[in-house]
């Protein structure tokens, strides 16, 4: 239940201060960099050594890679939604039904693995979690504050926030009628996932090679975070 709670409040949160803030675009990409520091400590610390230390291991590379495979399938539809491409009012080429379509299956997937997570406020649910935020905000800024919102009826707009916010409890509720042995298949996707989205935010951060310390410093502070976390709690 908690688990439920997180994932719906994070998108309701974010959204919330996306509608309100949405102007502020170097508060949502400085959010995007805490805590794409933060999901690629998740993934190397906590999702791989997963992988790669089950049974099957050894072959579930290709998962990852189809992982970031798809992961640049769906930016086709979302625009790179996911690592923090504004769409401001007067763009035209990302549709809301595409957007709704690309982050449902995103979240959808990430969703699966939580189905066998023993520890309410794993690791994983909290990277989950930390991302959930800033592309909510970017959500919200793009829904409720487009030029032709106040002329035309919101629940378009309230309707991909609820699918986007239910999207990874139904991935959850979808898991449990899979095997566990499954699990590791699933991860080595989501970790594929994370690794593509983490590693684009980091590196797109960082325009014409130059030194930001601001950004260095927000992937330090999401990779302390990471570790503080992958510290803290019990390993199976």
């Amino acid at each position: 239940m908690i688990t439920v709670v997180l994932l719906i409040l994070s998108v309701i949160t974010g959204v919330f201060l996306g509608k309100h803030f949405g102007k502020k675009e170097k508060l949502a990409k400085n959010l995007l960099v805490l805590s794409a520091g933060f999901l690629i400590t998740i993934c190397l610390n906590e999702v791989f050594p997963q992988v790669y230390t089950s049974k099957i291991g050894s072959s579930l590379g290709i998962f990852v890679i189809a992982g970031v495979l798809l992961q640049m399938i769906l930016e086709a539809l979302t625009k790179g939604f996911e690592h923090g491409h504004f769409h401001h009012h007067s763009e035209n080429n990302i549709l809301p039904m595409a957007l709704m379509v690309g982050l449902f299956i995103h979240a959808f997937i990430e969703g699966i693995p939580l189905a066998n997570e023993k520890q309410q406020l794993s690791p994983y649910l909290l990277g989950i979690v930390f991302h959930n935020l800033p592309i909510s905000f970017i959500l919200g800024a793009f829904l409720f504050n487009r030029k032709n919102e106040s002329k035309s009826s919101p629940y378009p707009s309230i309707l991909i926030v609820a699918l986007f916010a239910l999207a990874s409890p139904m991935g959850m509720l979808l898991g449990n009628y899979f095997n566990p042995d499954l699990q590791p298949y699933f991860l080595a996707i989501v970790g594929g996932i994370f690794l593509h989205i983490s590693s684009v935010i980091i590196f797109e951060s960082n325009k014409n090679h130059n030194i930001d310390w601001i950004k260095i410093g927000l992937v330090i502070l999401g990779v302390s975070l990471a570790l503080i976390m992958h510290l803290f709690h019990s390993h199976p």
